[in-house]
């Protein structure tokens, strides 16, 4: 596990990622100077060799043609017993020279011996000595090739003048660290203020306080965290109110059919005498129960789409194979009231959704148009596609509904007045609902029998080759 991995605090992440770049940065940077400055100095210390090397030159060349003028050529002016050049600076030990004419010793320091000091005439080498001291000697003869001049320096010395010089550059950086690191702190704390006043406020909250999070100078970063949080709020307080809907309606409507149970079975308890009205009660008993049943499962469902605020996760179903099937299902129904129920369906219509909850779909439309039409009514469905759409269409000859109620449909618990039909209100609920999750149309009109149309237009499956189709 890495050290920032290690690290829980956002603040010690951010505060060590920084001091990690600063040091990096400090040590690329003295390195970068000393290589710099190392070359500069070799340029510098070598520029003074040569040119103390052509002072020699010259000085030795004028003190030639001074013997010339004077008619000594020939005949040495020096004393074997030549003294050795004064030291007069703390570094003198550490630069010598060497002054040769026409190959005898003339001139030289007192740290080197009487041998030449670099076996390269001229230019610069790089020498060890007797004493065992790396040099760095420059050579030169003059015009006429009887004086050669040797100057060096220990490289020791050079080493000695490069860390002083980098002791004096990089000793206040180094000092300013501890500034820098304090300074970065700060940086860092007062960068992190907002995410410490978000949590603030998130640990203040009640847990049914449900209001929009509103942070003061919210910065960039921050800002899509908040409006998460604020759009979670939401869509929290979306299931909750569906959560106390669902109670109050299932409070309010189960009420009905249990009093309903209730009543009848005491009406039966009553009639222990009357075999045919403790049949007739007990009958209205069985019937009281299934519709209590039936709003049940009409109830959990419409929970169970009330809780799906994504889409749920879709197959390609064929439209046609599922209402098929559910007309099927209600086919016996139809039958004993003398209805006739039709489908056309000649070719797959295949769109994205969920079979089940389409099998719903299709399931409520058939039941509501069969329930509420009269015996020996006619109820067509048809499923065509066309233009990219997806079109299941239920026609009944039944009655109809006014205007002002088919504006209705759809409201939970909405019945029209006048039925005799048993029924919860739930079933065109759960028919929007479903559209709505599948991004479908559903449009009422009237049909030309005159009782009521309706129309359900799905997109069709993006793409039927590569999902499992459901049939």
């Amino acid at each position: 596990m890495s050290l920032f991995a290690r690290l829980t605090s956002l603040q010690a992440r951010l505060l060590a990622l920084l001091l990690v770049l600063i040091s990096a940065v400090w040590i690329s940077a003295a390195g970068l100077t000393w290589v710099d400055t190392r070359r500069e100095l070799d340029e510098l210390l070598d520029a003074h060799l040569t040119q103390s090397a052509a002072l020699l030159v010259a000085q030795q060349t004028n003190t030639d043609r001074f013997d010339r003028d004077h008619k000594l050529r020939g005949k040495r002016i020096y004393d074997d017993n030549h003294p050795d050049a004064p030291a007069l600076h703390k570094y003198a030990t550490r630069v010598a020279f060497q002054v040769f004419h026409e190959g005898d010793l003339t001139l030289h320091s007192s740290n080197v011996p009487e041998t030449p000091m670099s076996p390269q005439v001229r230019g610069f080498a790089t020498v060890t000595l007797p004493d065992g001291e790396s040099w760095r000697v420059f050579g030169a003869q003059g015009n006429e090739g009887d004086v050669q001049v040797f100057v060096g320096e220990q490289m020791v010395s050079r080493q000695s003048i490069l860390w002083a010089v980098m002791q004096g550059v990089l000793m206040p950086l180094l000092l300013a660290l501890p500034a820098l690191t304090l300074l970065g702190w700060l940086a860092v704390r007062q960068g992190l203020k907002p995410l410490r006043s978000l949590s603030r406020a998130l640990t203040r909250r009640q847990p049914n306080a449900l209001e929009p999070l509103v942070i003061a100078d919210t910065p960039a970063e921050i800002a899509p965290v908040v409006r998460s949080l604020n759009a979670l709020f939401e869509r929290i307080e979306g299931v909750l109110e569906a959560e106390r809907r669902f109670t109050a309606d299932a409070a309010h409507e189960l009420r009905t059919p249990i009093a309903a149970i209730r009543a009848q079975a005491q009406v039966a308890l009553g009639a222990s005498r009357d075999k045919a009205q403790r049949e007739l009660a007990l009958r209205y008993t069985l019937e009281g129960c299934d519709r209590a049943t039936h709003l049940v499962a009409q109830l959990l469902t419409l929970s169970r789409l009330d809780a799906t605020y994504s889409q749920t996760p879709a197959a390609v179903v064929n439209v046609a194979a599922i209402a098929q099937r559910m007309a099927a299902n209600l086919a016996p129904l139809a039958l004993t009231r003398g209805q006739a129920l039709t489908l056309d369906a000649p070719l797959p219509a295949l769109i994205a959704a969920d079979d089940a909850l389409t099998g719903v779909l299709i399931r409520n439309l058939i039941d509501n148009a069969l329930r509420y039409s009269p015996d020996g009514a006619q109820v067509s469905l048809s499923v065509a596609c066309a233009d990219g759409k997806v079109a299941l269409q239920v026609d009944d000859s039944g009655p109809g509904l006014p205007d002002a109620e088919l504006a209705r449909l759809g409201e939970r618990f909405f019945r029209s007045l006048g039925t005799a039909q048993s029924g919860s209100g739930l079933g065109w609920s759960i028919v929007r609902r479903i559209a709505e999750v599948y991004q479908a149309q559903v449009k009422v009109s009237r049909s030309d029998p005159g009782g009521l149309r309706v129309q359900v237009v799905w997109p069709v499956a993006p793409d039927q080759r590569q999902a499992p189709i459901l049939r």
